[in-house]
């Protein structure tokens, strides 16, 4: 089994829509400060363009995603 980590943090837009953005592997110790400074560094520098010339307006939440995965090898003929 593999056990995957990511940050997903939630945006809005000004077209009125959520957008969401994946870090993968944070960091263990990353804490809630350390988040909204970022989600606010992302917006405020405005360097995602989510579709058709919107902009990301404001950070709405964050949380952290695992996900386990076990793979099987299947012959199939």
């Amino acid at each position: 089994m593999e056990l995957e980590t990511k940050l997903l943090m939630t945006f809005s837009t000004t077209a009125g829509r959520k957008v969401s953005l994946f870090i993968t592997d944070p960091r263990e110790d990353i804490n809630e400060t350390e988040i909204k400074s970022a989600m606010e560094l992302i917006v405020s520098k405005n360097i995602f363009a989510p579709m058709h010339g919107e902009e990301l307006l404001s950070p709405l939440g964050a949380k952290i995603v695992q996900t386990e995965t076990t793979e099987y090898d299947l012959q199939v003929s």
